[in-house]
């Protein structure tokens, strides 16, 4: 009797080993379009700007706001999906997706269009939150991080193709089409989740409000929090306002930008593989380091950004850092909630993927006030003061799990 229940595990972990690769292609895709969205007003924002007769600074809310409705949509929407199917939810958010994009489509003015961006976030948040731990549950424990880096490979090749791409679909047939082409894209995420993700997926057990709170009150899962903020949206400062910045402070024509977005795309893509492999043993010890790059870059951006050779050499390395954190701080998040809160970890890891996008508003935030206070140019090396801020607590928080 016990053989035979045996033969039926082994069964079950040979299936699950074989269905995993497609579970998380299914993720990837997704991701891709929900990265593409994300991201891709960044080489529109003049366009965008022009047409909807608004500032360079207001225009950038539609990517500071896009990062407040992810931030507050993941942890909230995770705590009351929390009894739902795994797999359910997956394709309910693709289709919250598909109508956020289609609303942005079709907006005559800014307001409609802000409102269509956060709409579409609430779904970003909370899929990127779940498809982490689902990633991670389905690999042995020492390759979490890589399934997470694979997973979000989607966002990565989003950077490397999507944006450069709805760039260049928006200033030659408007920025409306892009929108309609992501839709399309939600479109084929959800059929690829409604084939390749399995519908007995491990379901974590629902978290109680009180074991929710107890998160918010473990000091080295918030600083945690912290430096994902930190380390992730320093980048934010100078990224959202890139092409003003390319176009007005290096002289690059505009038609280029969707160019140079591509080049930064594949740095990205390499630097989110790269990030897998070398977080997966030590995430905090990764970290550290690629955050001490990472500014380093940032701070050469703000002297080299005259030069239009040197300012792409840069740029390559600013994609490379940029992402390649993501595996890392995500994981971490993980690791730290088995230990010390293991009954809330899919909570855990919302609110990490909440606090990515704090900093992706703080940053552009404070990107726009940069913009409309001393200029453009300076944006670059403010990012790097945030960054050192995430070098810091990360040192910190190495010294504490000691």
């Amino acid at each position: 009797m016990s053989s035979h229940a045996e033969n039926i595990k082994e069964n079950s972990l040979d299936h699950k080993a074989k269905s995993f690769p497609f579970a998380l292609l299914a993720l990837a895709i997704s991701a891709f379009g929900i990265g593409t969205t994300e991201f891709v007003p960044v080489g529109l924002l003049s366009t965008m700007a022009d047409d909807l007769s608004i500032s360079i600074t207001l225009a950038g809310l539609l990517i500071s706001g896009y990062a407040v409705g992810v931030a507050v949509g993941a942890p909230v929407l995770t705590a009351l999906t929390n009894k739902m199917s795994r797999k359910s939810l997956l394709l309910a958010l693709m289709v919250v997706f598909i109508l956020g994009n289609l609303v942005a489509s079709v907006s005559t003015s800014f307001t409609l269009l802000l409102i269509a961006r956060i709409i579409t976030a609430f779904s970003h948040g909370i899929f990127f939150s779940i498809g982490s731990t689902i990633a991670a549950s389905l690999v042995p424990e020492h390759k979490r991080a890589s399934a997470i880096a694979f997973m979000f490979t989607g966002l990565t090749v989003a950077t490397v193709t999507g944006v450069p791409l709805g760039t260049f679909i928006g200033q030659t047939f408007g920025w409306r089409a892009t929108f309609a082409g992501v839709a399309l894209l939600g479109v084929i995420g959800i059929i690829a989740s409604a084939l390749l993700v399995p519908k007995n997926l491990e379901e974590a057990a629902p978290a109680s409000f009180r074991d929710q709170l107890k998160i918010l009150t473990e000091k080295r899962i918030l600083l945690s929090f912290a430096i994902t903020g930190l380390g992730y949206g320093g980048t934010f400062v100078a990224f959202t306002y890139l092409a003003p910045l390319l176009e007005e402070e290096t002289g690059f024509d505009p038609k280029f930008v969707s160019v140079i977005l591509l080049i930064y795309g594949v740095a990205v893509a390499i630097g989110n593989t790269i990030g897998g492999k070398v977080s997966n043993k030590k995430p905090i010890k990764a970290l550290f380091w690629m955050f001490v790059l990472q500014a380093i870059v940032l701070l050469l951006l703000a002297f080299v950004i005259p030069f239009k050779v040197l300012s792409l050499v840069v740029l390559f390395f600013m994609g490379l850092f940029a992402f390649m954190n993501v595996p890392a701080l995500q994981i971490l998040v993980v690791q730290l909630a088995e230990k010390y809160v293991p009954s809330a970890v899919n909570v855990a890891s919302a609110l990490n993927i909440a606090a990515f996008n704090v900093g992706i508003a703080i940053g552009s935030t404070v990107g726009g006030v940069i913009v409309d206070t001393i200029g453009l140019v300076h944006t670059p090396w403010i990012g790097t003061v945030m960054v050192g801020g995430a070098v810091i607590l990360t040192k910190l928080l190495n010294t504490m799990e000691r």
